[in-house]
């Protein structure tokens, strides 16, 4: 299902038309059809977008919006609206001068797993309405300078999308459109951590070593993050002895990811943003989702942070040890 950009444009002129907001932070086109960026909008709406390319979680720029006179109205999908709820939670944003409108999702592409498939000058995408794959699954007809291709929707869809659980959205001011009934999604959140858990200590030391060597310290991952909100991180603390913008020795290498995960445990909200801007493709997302998968397992929180709580069935350090020696 495929909501239309005039479709969610003409909702928005309207809410700001009466009053709603003052401004509007939504996708803005590029000069291809999948090159969009997070844009505010405040005079007109030229470029204005929303379709299957527009994946960037826009709630961490509600930070510096909420300082701003005014109200501005975001467009928030539904993963995206626990970054939101978070920063409210955590009185990162000022809420009171924020409009969350919830649009529908039905999972982004990536561009990159097109171009995986072979396919080159991509021009547009559409749904194809007639046919569908062997399997039931949906197809797109991929418009390029060569000729139409057709490939299954859920081979080219972001990771972040395959295993996403989120279909409902929290906290918004209002919801455009009802929710989406497909199964877009697998649902398989904790396969890849899984599938890392069963290595051999040595194989699983290896593959974390030659992925986070890939790092080139760009900040992407926690640029991005909306739980990476400090006003001053300890990463760009001259004093911290951390601060070097590239990885100074292997240690250093590892350290920067392990303590950003470390940092954001309890508190990720798992919308995969990390992953998806990492220009080395590192999937850092399995990190969060290793913390993620034992405060369930171990402690059962889910309302309040891990680290800053504390109850008389918390799991003693022999079992977590225990259980590390197996698992992990």
């Amino acid at each position: 299902m495929r909501i239309e950009s005039d479709i969610i444009l003409g909702k928005v002129k309207r809410l700001v038309s009466d009053g709603k907001a003052d401004r509007v932070f939504a996708w803005k086109k590029g000069n291809f059809c999948y090159d969009t960026e997070p844009s505010l909008f405040t005079d007109n709406y030229v470029g204005f977008t929303y379709d299957d390319f527009c994946a960037a979680n826009l709630c961490k720029f509600m930070i510096n919006e909420s300082k701003k006179d005014g109200k501005t109205l975001v467009l928030i999908k539904p993963c995206d609206s626990k970054g939101l709820a978070l920063l409210e939670k955590e009185h990162r944003i000022n809420r009171e001068r924020i409009y969350a409108l919830g649009v529908p999702c039905a999972g982004k592409i990536d561009m990159d797993k097109i171009r995986e498939n072979g396919v080159k000058g991509v021009i547009g995408i559409e749904e194809e309405k007639e046919n569908v794959s062997c399997n039931g699954d949906e197809n797109l007809i991929i418009k390029t300078l060569y000729g139409d291709k057709i490939i299954p929707k859920k081979s080219v869809l972001y990771d972040k999308c395959l295993s996403c659980t989120d279909k409902e959205h929290v906290g918004c001011d209002e919801v455009f459109m009802p929710e989406l009934s497909e199964d877009t999604y697998d649902g398989k959140k904790f396969e890849g951590v899984k599938k890392i858990e069963n290595m051999p200590s040595d194989e699983r030391f290896s593959f974390w070593r030659s992925q986070l060597s890939k790092c080139i310290r760009c900040n992407a991952c926690r640029n991005v993050c909306p739980v990476c909100s400090c006003v001053k991180c300890i990463f760009d603390n001259d004093n911290s002895g951390i601060a070097s913008k590239a990885n100074s020795d292997d240690f250093e290498e590892n350290l920067y990811h392990i303590i950003r995960a470390f940092h954001v445990c309890g508190r990720c909200v798992d919308c995969g943003e990390c992953s998806r801007v990492c220009p080395e493709k590192i999937p850092l997302h399995l990190l969060n989702r290793k913390y993620i998968k034992d405060i369930k397992e171990l402690y059962g929180y889910e309302k309040e942070p891990a680290l800053l709580t504390f109850t008389k069935s918390d799991a003693e350090p022999s079992v977590i040890y225990e259980r590390g020696e197996k698992n992990v």
